[in-house]
């Protein structure tokens, strides 16, 4: 992929320019980062992990019709992706307090939200990704008025999914985060799910233990992370039951 241009760089991700037109190939680095990119260090196997957990993710959602810019895996730490024109906003489930919402409302991490929450940041590193209101969204002309409702409406669905794939395996969805692009075919527009879904994007704790399973083994130095990673992969059956967690890169499942 080193000989394709590069369109862009982000902490956890690269995109390279596709085979065919209106296609990109997105590649998983194992650059781990916290707090708008403070903290940082490299962790080997994740790309990897990630990039297959994310394919087995938006694989599903493509099968129950949620549209999505994931074509297929290319390689290890490959996929091929449809082009989309990114909504500069973050979209946040929350099933479970924890994070910074128990920061900002002073709730105790752990307390079942009597609701699924859904939150919008602005997606501008320099500002930290603020925290935005609906108003702000179409007022600005971040999305409109009916792209804001399909993104809800996908989200729900997303999030009901996601829920009962998860708790089939034993782990409690704590919260997600994910992000949605225009994809233009021809004149018409779409919205569809982008990005990843992987435990660098989620919340995810055992349901038996309360363990953490995501990237909050990173941010609060609890170590482990690959093993972590590791494991939701196993439970998830993308990593052989008898493979020992290694850091080198993971045997997986073909």
């Amino acid at each position: 992929m080193n000989r394709r241009r590069r369109i862009y760089e982000g902490k956890a991700k690269i995109l390279y320019e596709g085979p065919e037109p209106g296609t990109l190939i997105q590649h998983f680095k194992d650059d781990a980062t916290a707090f708008n990119n403070k903290k940082h260090d490299i962790i080997d196997g994740k790309g990897v992990l990630n990039n297959r957990i994310s394919e087995f993710v938006f694989e599903h959602l493509n099968r129950l019709g949620v549209p999505t810019h994931f074509i297929r895996r290319v390689n290890m730490r490959e996929q091929l992706v449809r082009e989309v024109e990114i909504v500069p906003l973050e979209v946040i489930v929350r099933n479970v307090a924890a994070g910074s919402l128990c920061t900002r409302l002073g709730l105790e991490e752990g307390t079942q939200l009597p609701r699924s929450i859904i939150e919008f940041c602005y997606k501008k590193d320099e500002l930290g990704d603020p925290l935005v209101a609906e108003e702000h969204i179409t007022a600005f002309g971040w999305a409109n008025p009916q792209e804001l409702d399909d993104i809800m409406a996908l989200t729900i669905r997303i999030n009901d999914f996601l829920s009962g794939m998860f708790a089939a395996v034993g782990i409690r969805l704590v919260d997600f985060k994910i992000e949605f692009g225009r994809l233009w075919e021809g004149d018409m527009m779409r919205i569809v799910l982008a990005d990843e879904i992987s435990p660098d994007s989620c919340r995810l704790w055992d349901m038996s233990t309360g363990d953490k399973m995501d990237k909050d083994r990173f941010r609060k130095d609890l170590g482990g992370m690959i093993e972590a990673y590791q494991e939701v992969a196993r439970r998830l059956g993308i990593l052989n039951e008898s493979e020992r967690p290694v850091t080198d890169g993971p045997r997986l499942v073909k």
